[in-house]
């Protein structure tokens, strides 16, 4: 294992630590239990959003934390959720009097967790609701979940929802446009190589110079099937394929379409990998007017990719387009 880091117990640590350093003006890192918090929360009267998972997926979530997107985030150690007690703590932090959204991705761990830090909120005379995110269309159970998993589709929730909660919608209004986005958006992604978990010191499984692995899980979990490596071509038909049927998206439908790194896959191929899937789509009659290309849901070094389609309409394409401010997504 060759990784920059001190030690593996301290990854998460030292890194929040460097984001103190490198957003002092944009960020409130706050460390035992670990959380990340925007410069100016709580907002007054101002629905806040709060998410979180295992840490190794960066910039999910802690890069996403700033005006018109998360209000907190909340990272737990490599793959594994954060505890209750710490998503509680952000929860309270960001408290701006109108409530507190939850967006939690399907991982038993997470479910489990948020619930319990739900509930400890609501203790405290919070209001909270919270949306579920399972848009990995690969598998129905995996290693870590009962039904699918939460996967790219979180960052086009928290990206939409944050914009509707900057505007000043309504706790319940802000809950209604995320469970629209939950159940309009799908995800499938592929590996090339396993990620290498720190404390674990090896890869996470093994795969052939000839193969991949489509179908794969952000931490690694199995996918469909493995199979000869193929062309470029064949790769995103093989992903966008069961996308498309998923839902299904239907000739003439609005999409946004995010090609996602894992990792470890440059941008040249990424690159190369949304125009092929532009072409595919428009081929069956699917409109692309959004896109987002780039590393933003990964899995530590992973080289491979994933798709997301979000079935867009008139308001989730205002709250697309809205202004964000946060140190992984800005414009």
């Amino acid at each position: 294992m060759k990784k920059i880091i001190n030690a593996p117990a301290d990854i998460v640590s030292d890194a929040l630590r460097g984001m103190a350093a490198a957003y002092p003006d944009r960020l409130r890192i706050h460390l035992d239990p670990d959380f990340v918090a925007r410069i100016d929360a709580p907002v007054a009267d101002k629905v806040a959003v709060v998410s979180g998972g295992g840490s190794g997926h960066e910039p999910l979530h802690v890069g996403f934390v700033g005006s018109g997107m998360l209000d907190a985030a909340v990272p737990g150690a490599v793959f594994t959720s954060p505890t209750p007690d710490a998503v509680q703590a952000a929860v309270r932090e960001v408290d701006g009097g109108a409530g507190t959204l939850l967006v939690v991705k399907n991982y038993t761990g997470d479910v489990l967790n948020f619930e319990t830090a739900a509930e400890l909120a609501a203790g405290e005379d919070i209001g909270v609701r919270t949306v579920l995110l399972q848009d990995d269309v690969a598998v129905r159970d995996s290693t870590h979940t009962a039904g699918r998993r939460g996967v790219g589709g979180t960052v086009l929730l928290e990206k939409i929802v944050g914009a509707a909660a900057e505007r000043g919608h309504d706790l319940a209004s802000c809950h209604e446009i995320a469970e629209r986005v939950s159940a309009g958006v799908r995800s499938m992604g592929m590996a090339l190589t396993a990620p290498t978990v720190p404390h674990v010191g090896e890869p996470s499984f093994e795969l052939a110079d000839y193969e991949m692995e489509i179908g794969v899980g952000i931490h690694a979990e199995p996918g469909r099937e493995r199979v000869e490596l193929e062309s470029a071509d064949r790769i995103v038909q093989r992903l966008l394929e069961p996308i498309l049927e998923d839902l299904p998206f239907r000739e003439g439908d609005e999409v946004l379409l995010f090609t996602n790194s894992m990792g470890g896959t440059p941008p040249t191929e990424l690159y190369l990998a949304h125009g092929v899937a532009e072409r595919f789509l428009a081929e069956r009659g699917v409109r692309v007017t959004r896109r987002l290309v780039g590393p933003y849901i990964t899995s530590l070094e992973m080289q491979g990719m994933s798709f997301t389609l979000l079935k867009l309409d008139d308001e989730l394409r205002q709250l697309w387009d809205a202004p964000v401010s946060t140190p992984a997504l800005t414009w």
